[in-house]
């Protein structure tokens, strides 16, 4: 530290020196303050994320609450650059409740990285809260433990995922509503039994939608007004799907054209890998960590004699769906991949192992589609 006021407290009080000294000291403890590189480190929350501020050393500074909005996100900023210069700041949850705190200090040219929650162990020895979560994280930034840049919220994929939101959603409400339907036929009159039993979900659903039940038995009647609005929403269902698809199918098709143009991959797949990968790929250190990032890289389960790996149960699921669909469409119609699946299978394979192999190129194929086209 700087010591400083020696030579004001050799004037005489209520001298001018002794006014312009203390005008020098304060230049001098702002000038201290600039040279004093902070970390901070944020525990998000809905409605108010937990600061805390270190110094170089890691010695903690302090802890403090905003609220979880813009004004909140700049005396956040403020209170961390009273204690110097703001070099780093790790942030939980980069995607959901962090993802605006995110982008205010990045906005202001400060580096972020994304924090996961602390340690299970520590938990256990230090305890769990807001605070103690926000120290955690600033000293996972400030060792380097924590070094993944946050996930962008802000260009054509943020507009796709917000999009496949909606459309899984219908998608899933769909296949309940069709389910259900289709037990009220079997549990239902001979008569619907007969009509409805063997159609597939189209024809089910334009048929149940045309129903004009009249009255009459009371149970009959019942059903079949239940499989009319059944019908009808399903058909809405349908019609949302459609109007999805018609934004999502450009967006996808303008951000990453080659990936639409390898076998056995269309939009919706498309969409999955690109938000996996997100606005900014270049986050991913390599096509290794992407493979990471998708759970299809190979992890050793050798044991005494035996020399294996198997499948990875971690990463982002959604893609590593994308990925088993592209290895499953491959699998019934593409040469080459059915060819390599015999071969494998001739050396002692199972279908899991030759499912994650080819999982793995897969992932390695994709990888260079994930950036945006140059122009």
């Amino acid at each position: 530290m700087l010591r400083l006021g020696h030579q004001a407290r050799t004037i005489a009080p209520g001298g001018r020196p002794r006014l312009n000294y203390l005008r020098q000291n304060t230049r001098l403890l702002r000038f201290a303050l600039l040279l004093r590189a902070v970390t901070g480190g944020v525990d998000t929350h809905a409605d108010v994320h937990v600061a805390a501020a270190l110094d170089r050393i890691g010695g903690l500074l302090g802890v403090a609450e905003f609220p979880a909005t813009a004004a909140g996100y700049a005396r956040l900023l403020e209170w961390l650059g009273g204690f110097g210069t703001v070099c780093l700041a790790g942030i939980e949850g980069t995607g959901s409740y962090g993802a605006g705190l995110s982008r205010h200090v990045t906005a202001a040219g400060i580096r972020v990285v994304e924090v996961d929650r602390s340690d299970r162990q520590d938990r256990r020895r230090q305890g769990k809260s807001d605070p103690l979560d926000a120290v955690s994280a600033a000293r996972a930034a400030q060792s380097g433990r924590a070094a993944g840049a946050p996930k962008g919220r802000d260009g054509s994929v943020e507009a796709i995922r917000a999009l496949m939101v909606a459309k899984r959603s219908a998608a899933g409400e769909r296949t309940q509503t069709i389910n259900q339907a289709r037990a009220l036929v079997l549990t239902g009159p001979d008569e619907l039994r007969a009509r409805f039993a063997r159609h597939a979900p189209a024809a089910l659903v334009a048929g149940l939608a045309s129903l004009r039940p009249r009255p009459g038995d009371v149970v009959g009647y019942a059903t079949r007004i239940a499989l009319r609005e059944l019908g009808r929403r399903a058909e809405f269902l349908d019609g949302q799907l459609q109007r999805l698809d018609e934004l999502i199918v450009p967006l996808v098709t303008a951000r990453a054209p080659g990936l639409l143009a390898l076998y056995g991959i269309g939009p919706n797949t498309a969409a999955l890998l690109l938000i996996a990968a997100g606005d900014h790929p270049g986050r991913l250190r390599s096509e290794a960590a992407w493979a990471h990032l998708c759970g299809a890289a190979p992890i050793p389960a050798s044991s005494g004699k035996t020399v294996r790996h198997r499948l990875n149960p971690g990463g982002d699921r959604q893609a590593n769906h994308a990925l088993w669909r592209i290895v499953f469409t491959r699998l019934g119609s593409h040469p080459a991949t059915r060819a390599y699946a015999e071969r494998r299978t001739q050396e002692g394979k199972s279908k899991a192992e030759i499912i994650r192999c080819l999982k793995r190129y897969v992932a390695r194929e994709v990888y260079p589609h994930l950036r945006p086209p140059a122009g």
